[in-house]
């Protein structure tokens, strides 16, 4: 086997050679021949020569080979204690029957469908039969609210909408239908048709423009997959947490399924027959390629989890999962073992489950303590891989890439860029800095395939949001460093995206809220360190002059309106009304300021302050809690 710096430095010197060297793991109905068309830079695109369906590399393909009665997926609920394994031949064949479905509908090559799903079964479905027959999915997160999923429908313009009754939390059974129902109403775009999926814990009324799922498999003819470009949209998926016109990331389908089948070997050790248990979700980009795609372009069986890390029933569910379904890789966000360790500290769940076959801990989606990464490390006895990525880039960036040669950890450090990435540090005026000494993250452009070539119509957004500030580069958004031994360290978020549990959301969107509120005249949001969840919103609002509300009244009734505006993944719980809020002459608020003082640290006040006197009377305020 070839040396990770043989790999990464052949992925440099000739990527195009490397990349369509790697593109031989997949089925092509057209191979291609041209690796990188770099003819309307920055505007790149992988395989242009290339046809395929990443339905069928998916699905089709295994059980051709023989291995249909191999487990595909499997479904794990332990809310409802609901659990079934699908095999590769049972999967393609429901896959082919919805596909089926939407086909019925008028969704064809090219056309939009928005799926509203929690994890089940049927969500994984839903995402193959797009691809079966050449249509874009867009997934949206069951814990947004109707307006969240009314401006991804105007923004997406699909002509189906796939959801289902409802989700179901630990303790409480969440209906989807009234959601879609009011986001329908509230979107100018309206689908053509609603396929609900009903659940028995909650049914739901269905309407003139309602399916229901069950009735319209049994009449649908399964359809077969359908060729399309490699340069063509597998699906769209829009970033956390945004307000007014979403950000769509498009994700083409030759690049991705050649980067994912590549990483499922190179990065994770996960090949045909073994088990890889993500436990994410399949509205976030972790779901998408690694619930969903890269398992299953890999030949291996993924676990599809619904529950939580801790209190569905216990602390040790994940433990469970491993054992029973022989799981060589695991991969989560820290924020769920940081809720195991909090529950379970001495780890003592762990030692009542066989996890022999365990050979893996992936953690990402934000930073990865030290504390933890030990605590896991300890516990499990296993190499511990912290790695980074972005829903902008669909598979890690930097990685111990343990399917290649693995690399000494170093914690805080999700260890090396991954072959296909030229990740700099630059300073603020676009020169590279020294080892050691912090700066912004950025790629060198091309980035390798499966990458956003774009965002849903809007390359004008695509360049001034990631190309714009350095010429040549990719603007990851969060800063750190490169060490001496080329290792990088992500400290975190340079722009106003936080990153709660592993959601990026963003402060902007929830200050948007806050503002339109008829009693607050101005307001700022920001992350505080959390223990449990990376980082948590933080409110502060300064009430309109001779405004007559009740202070504790305002508070309360903002949470509320974030919660209802964004949906409860949003998490802002924590409002202040205060006096004033601290600022520049220029009138800039001093939220970096406001941040460091809330996360303990001995925070100088700027030469640029308007008022000292502000800083030091909200400072209180920021320590509590």
């Amino acid at each position: 086997m070839p040396s990770y710096d043989e790999v990464f430095r052949a992925s440099t010197e000739d990527p195009e050679g490397f990349w369509l060297a790697a593109a031989r793991g997949i089925d092509w109905d057209v191979e291609p021949v041209r690796g990188l068309d770099a003819r309307r830079a920055p505007f790149y695109r992988w395989f242009p020569d290339g046809e395929l369906n990443v339905c069928r590399n998916a699905l089709d393909r295994h059980v051709e080979a023989g291995r249909g009665e191999q487990a595909a997926l499997v479904y794990d609920s332990p809310v409802t204690g609901a659990r079934r394994t699908y095999t590769y031949a049972e999967l393609r064949d429901q896959v082919a029957v919805f596909a089926g479905v939407l086909a019925g509908l008028g969704v064809g090559r090219g056309d939009r469908v928005v799926v509203y799903m929690p994890m089940v079964p049927e969500a994984v479905v839903a995402m193959l039969a797009c691809a079966r027959i050449g249509a874009v999915h867009s997934v949206v997160f069951g814990g947004f609210a109707a307006n969240e999923l009314a401006v991804r429908i105007d923004d997406a313009e699909p002509k189906v909408v796939v959801a289902t009754s409802c989700g179901i939390e630990a303790s409480r059974v969440v209906p989807y239908k009234p959601l879609l129902d009011r986001a329908v109403e509230l979107a100018e775009h309206k689908p053509a048709a609603c396929v609900v999926l009903q659940r028995p814990e909650w049914t739901a009324e269905l309407g003139a423009r309602d399916v229901d799922w069950d009735e319209a498999v049994r009449g649908a003819r399964p359809a077969a997959c359908v060729s399309v470009a490699a340069t063509d949209p597998l699906y769209i998926l829009y970033t956390s947490g945004t307000t007014g016109r979403p950000k769509g990331v498009v994700r083409d389908s030759g690049g991705y399924a050649v980067a994912l089948r590549w990483t499922m070997e190179a990065v994770y050790d996960v090949g045909p027959g073994e088990v890889m248990f993500t436990a994410s979700d399949v509205g976030w980009v972790v779901g998408h390629s690694y619930i969903v795609y890269g398992p299953l372009l890999a030949g291996a069986t993924t676990v599809l989890y619904e529950g939580k890390p801790v209190g569905t029933p216990d602390a040790g569910q994940f433990w469970r999962v491993v054992q029973e379904y022989g799981v060589k890789t695991l991969f989560t966000a820290p924020t769920a073992f940081r809720a195991i360790k909090k529950v379970d500290p001495k780890g003592e769940w762990a030692r009542r489950y066989d996890l022999g076959s365990l050979k893996y801990l992936f953690l990402a989606g934000e930073r990865l303590d030290p504390e933890t990464y030990h605590w896991a490390g300890e516990l499990l006895g296993i190499p511990v891989v912290d790695h980074w990525w972005q829903t902008e880039t669909g598979w890690p960036i930097v990685a111990n890439p343990v399917g290649i040669e693995a690399a000494p950890m170093k914690a805080g450090s999700p260890t090396l860029p991954l072959p296909g990435w030229d990740v700099r540090v630059l300073d603020a005026d676009g020169e590279p800095v020294a080892p050691g000494v912090d700066g912004a993250i950025v790629v060198k452009l091309p980035m390798p395939p499966g990458a956003l070539p774009t965002l849903w119509n809007d390359d004008e957004r695509f360049v001034s949001s990631y190309l714009s500030t350095y010429e040549g580069f990719y603007l990851s958004g969060d800063g750190g460093h490169v060490d001496e031994d080329g290792y990088v360290f992500v400290m975190g978020r340079t722009d106003d995206v936080i990153n709660v549990a592993g959601h990026r959301l963003s402060t902007g969107s929830m200050e948007e809220v806050l503002a339109s509120h008829p009693s607050v005249a101005e307001c700022a949001v920001i992350g505080v360190a959390d223990a449990l969840k990376g980082q948590v919103p933080r409110g502060f609002v300064v009430l309109k002059a001779g405004a007559e509300a009740d202070p504790a009244v305002v508070e309360a009734e903002l949470v509320q309106l974030v919660r209802d505006r964004i949906g409860a993944v949003a998490s802002l719980k924590d409002v202040a009304v205060v006096a004033a809020l601290p600022k520049t002459r220029s009138g800039k608020i001093l939220r970096r300021t406001m941040r460091g003082i809330a996360d303990g640290l001995d925070e100088p006040v700027p030469s640029t302050v308007e008022d000292a006197a502000v800083v030091e009377a909200l400072r209180p305020v920021l320590r509590r809690g």
